[in-house]
């Protein structure tokens, strides 16, 4: 009987003490985690903080992330015709539409990729990506954007198709327009003061109505 009372004494001890081991974890855990942290709800406290850190230090990509807020805010693709670089009436629309978007942003460059559909070779499919992507940039560059801010050095061609078919498509014959950078080059530094005009001005222009854009219905070539 002694026996099995030292045992039970022993197992509440070690019981007591796990019990009071765990209550300092979690008490330290608590003292150093940030304000708020323990509470439901809050699995993502911090978060705004830590990702406006990663934007200051140039951790988080600057052309990603205007790129993602360009396809949002204006459709960033045209499609052509077959064995075509000719913008129809629905091209120039579009394209209208992303020059109003650049011209608000004049510290910040731009690139135009070339697509194909896979009917006919490699090597003259990338030619036509590239003509398709000069043609675009052209037609920028004759709404007021600045050559230099603009880019079509790179055509995949045939090698990214959004539909794999050896059949015709129209959503393979395409160019899509990104943002590749600042201005001047160097590493873009999103959040220094040059950035943080360009945020103010937008601040300010969402404040204010905008005109629809119109374009000339016109016979498309090709």
């Amino acid at each position: 009987m002694m026996g099995q009372a030292n045992k039970l004494r022993s197992s509440a001890i070690l019981l007591t003490a796990a019990l009071a081991l765990a209550g300092c974890s979690e008490g330290a855990k608590i003292l150093h985690s940030e304000a708020g942290s323990n509470m439901d709800g809050t699995a993502n406290f911090g978060a705004t903080i830590a990702h406006n850190t990663a934007l200051m230090s140039g951790d988080e990509s600057f052309a990603i992330n205007m790129t993602r807020k360009f396809a949002a805010d204006v459709p960033n693709t045209v499609h052509f015709a077959f064995n075509s670089s000719v913008l129809d009436a629905q091209a120039q629309r579009v394209l209208m539409l992303q020059a109003d978007w650049i011209r608000q942003f004049p510290e910040v460059r731009f690139r135009v990729y070339g697509h194909t559909d896979l009917v006919g070779s490699n090597a003259y499919n990338k030619a036509l990506g590239l003509r398709r992507a000069r043609t675009v940039v052209n037609f920028l560059v004759a709404q007021g954007i600045s050559r230099s801010r603009l880019e079509a050095v790179v055509s995949y061609g045939e090698t990214q198709p959004l539909v794999y078919t050896q059949a015709p498509n129209e959503q393979n014959r395409r160019t899509v327009t990104e943002v590749s950078g600042i201005v001047r080059g160097g590493k873009a530094i999103p959040l220094d003061g040059k950035y943080a005009r360009v945020v103010y001005r937008e601040y300010v222009r969402s404040a204010s109505v905008m005109p629809l854009t119109t374009v000339n219905e016109g016979t498309p070539g090709g």
